[in-house]
């Protein structure tokens, strides 16, 4: 027996088929009702197979050109963030 993650969409069951049924075969779905929330602590397993993950990680090699012009960006929008809290502070000081 496999475990298979469904969606659902305007009122429908979307089921990703396993390649290895074929078409035409009858399946049966049990339906449960519990939902997945990310409030509950993760498992040790699922922090083990997360961190072997990141371990497999390369660090993004970017142009210098375009590093300059992402730097660029980010202090025009911090200026902006500054701007727009000095602007605010107006309506709140008497």
């Amino acid at each position: 027996m496999s475990t298979i993650h469904a969606v659902v969409r305007d009122r429908r069951i979307n089921v990703p088929a396993p390649l290895e049924i074929p078409d035409g075969t009858e399946v049966r779905l049990h339906i449960e009702t519990q939902y997945l929330s990310d409030d509950n602590p993760m498992s040790s397993e699922e922090i083990v197979r997360i961190h072997a993950a990141m371990l497999k990680l390369q660090p993004l090699e970017l142009p210098q050109s375009i590093a300059n012009d992402l730097d660029a960006w980010e202090q025009k929008l911090n200026q902006r963030g500054i701007d727009q809290d000095e602007a605010g502070f107006e309506d709140v000081l008497p």
